[in-house]
């Protein structure tokens, strides 16, 4: 017996790309939020302090994140032009219309 059912699965590229949309707008809404409140922006040293020695864990998160953006928007670049595409096919292979 074999199932036949395709999986709708997302890949982990999809993913990696929503956790990051996600981490930016996550960002922009908390830092507009508390500049609302506040009238001024974060203070990166007191947000480093208050988070203590997991301080370190949340900057190589971040750093992983922002690598990953590195990576794929470079890799996405790189093929981009690696790849010659043709942009108009050839005449020979245009099909005569009736």
């Amino acid at each position: 017996m074999s199932d036949n059912t395709e999986r709708d699965d997302w890949a982990f590229s999809t993913m990696c790309w929503y956790a990051v949309f996600i981490w930016f707008g996550a960002s922009l809404f908390s830092q507009s939020l508390y500049m609302a409140f506040n009238g001024a922006p974060y203070d990166a040293n007191t947000l480093l302090s208050s988070v203590g020695p997991f301080a370190w864990v949340l900057i190589g998160i971040e750093l992983f994140v922002w690598g990953f953006l590195a990576l794929a928007l470079g890799g996405k670049f790189v093929n981009r032009f690696s790849v010659s595409t043709q942009e108009i096919p050839p005449q020979e292979n245009v099909s005569p219309q009736a």
